[in-house]
């Protein structure tokens, strides 16, 4: 059975470009000695199967072997990691074929980059394709949306297990450069398949990977050589616009820099970007206004749900000094009347959540206003979704969101498919423990409907972008009425 799957794995190998035909005998025995096998013989494949279900078999012969001591996803991820790991490219190949690349295009390159990371199963696209996407028209253009389904749940053996294994602080999270070819541990994953690209950012090491739960086509991170927290400043304007430069197809964007508006890793400076044209990019200027000593650029208020200040020009020097010029303004101002405080006690609240992409030959800078001040009656975040849209959406609305991409958590599949049989049976929604949080909700809007079968997950999908749309409404720190509007007129005003 083994001599059969390794021949399978390394037809797959050879193929995809993985594994060079002159190693073929050396890549052969490696696996030979992962498996404990002391011969081999060539088999010819005929039939072509799918990487993820060699690798399963493969993991199921090592269960049976005792090479691995269960089939939970945590251990069989490191397994069938470390498999991957034998067929990837070392770090120095990958480097040089993708310098080589850029230097003919840099969408050459990427699409060089990107491929890899899906063949070496990296990005495990398999998982991937569970997901479940749709987009949404909405009064802000389309509104894309994802159920997150890839990242697989810890199984309560997996949790034991990293419980009681000895800590280490190597590497030191998940972003820093020490994960490549990482083995990784039951609280850490593997990354032996993991290659990164290493650019140099306003005079700064950084490296670029694509994430291993791409949300978005080629969602690729952008991480600092250092381990150090990240942090909006001038030289982020700098970066980001800099990273544009070298791969002008790509967007790139900065969680914000502070907890509740920011994103889930702070300790470790990076950016996140990718292939994709956001909802965001599209929305058009809603109003324009001339910003003071940058009249050489075009600047204006976006009409999108949050309060979004683009910047346009040609020298990207000249963003980034109205840029830092916006941000320096927004961290020290305050309105009582629209409620928005620069600190309280001594904690800094206002921030910054940048974008940078190209609008045709012009460098485009969003900078998106951000402010985590909490109350009692709101300990989340005045500007968080709200009490009454946590039953879709309770986490921080970070960078993706932002730009208009829902990434919604892996349980509303399940709460969406058993509430739509509860719709269709005319079942007492309150009835259900799990199901009744949702009740309210669907109380709003069921009545506009003649729902059927056939269209019960259509309408279900369509209220859950409303409530998305909400969601980053909440996050605004200028609502869109009149009177949110002139709040935001007298900050760009006091610029």
């Amino acid at each position: 059975m083994i001599n059969r799957l390794i021949n399978e794995l390394m037809h797959y190998a050879v193929g995809e470009h993985l594994v060079d035909e002159d190693d073929r005998v050396f890549v052969t025995n490696s696996l030979l000695a992962l498996f404990n096998q002391v011969e081999f013989r060539e088999e010819e494949i005929k039939e072509e199967r799918a990487l993820a279900d060699i690798l399963k078999d493969m993991c199921d012969f090592a269960l049976k072997e005792g090479i691995i001591d269960d089939d939970s996803v945590t251990v069989t991820d490191l397994f069938d990691t470390k498999i991957m790991g034998l067929l990837t490219p070392m770090p120095s190949t990958v480097r040089r074929v993708f310098k080589e690349i850029y230097a003919v295009d840099s969408k050459l390159a990427t699409d060089y980059f990107y491929k890899l990371s899906k063949r070496s199963n990296y990005i495990r696209v398999d998982r991937i394709a569970k997901d479940e996407k749709w987009v949404t028209d909405t009064a802000y253009g389309p509104i894309d949306i994802t159920i997150n389904l890839s990242k697989p749940e810890k199984d309560p053996r997996d949790i034991a297990k990293a419980g009681a294994a000895k800590k280490s602080g190597y590497p030191s999270c998940l972003l820093c450069m020490e994960n490549e070819g990482y083995a990784g541990t039951f609280s850490h994953p593997a990354r032996q398949n993991l290659r990164v690209i290493p650019i140099v950012l306003d005079g700064e090491d950084y490296f670029l990977q694509y994430s291993p739960y791409v949300y978005y086509n080629e969602h690729c991170i952008i991480f600092n050589k250092e381990h150090k927290p990240m942090k909006i400043d001038r030289a982020v304007f700098k970066k980001l616009l800099e990273f544009v430069k070298l791969f002008p197809h790509y967007t790139a964007g900065s969680n914000a820099d502070l907890p509740i508006v920011g994103g889930s890793i702070l300790s470790h400076d990076h950016f996140q970007g990718g292939g994709y044209v956001f909802a965001m990019a599209k929305a058009p200027y809603d109003r324009k206004f001339v910003l003071k000593g940058h009249e050489d650029l075009n600047a204006g208020i976006v009409k999108w749900p949050m309060s979004v200040i683009r910047l346009q020009g040609k020298d990207i020097d000249r963003i980034v000094q109205a840029a830092d010029h916006i941000l320096s303004s927004w961290r020290a101002y305050s309105d009582e009347a629209a409620f928005i405080f620069s600190e309280t006690d001594g904690t800094p609240h206002n921030t910054i959540t940048p974008i940078a992409r190209m609008h045709k030959d012009l460098y485009e800078l969003d900078l998106v206003l951000r402010n985590n001040i909490t109350t009692e009656k709101s300990p989340w975040g005045v500007y968080h979704p709200s009490a009454d849209l946590h039953h879709i959406k309770k986490e921080n609305i970070g960078l993706i969101e932002v730009m208009g991409l829902a990434v919604l958590p892996a349980r509303l599949k399940r709460e969406m498919e058993e509430l739509e049989e509860y719709i269709l049976e005319n079942k007492d929604i309150r009835s259900n423990e799990v199901l009744k949080k949702h009740a309210d909700w669907v109380d709003e809007w069921i009545s506009n409907y003649n729902i059927e079968k056939e269209n019960i997950h259509s309408i279900v999908q369509a209220e859950i972008s409303k409530v998305f749309v909400k969601v980053l409404e909440c996050a605004g720190v200028y609502k869109r009425d009149e009177e949110g509007q002139e709040a935001f007129d007298r900050f760009i005003k006091s610029l």
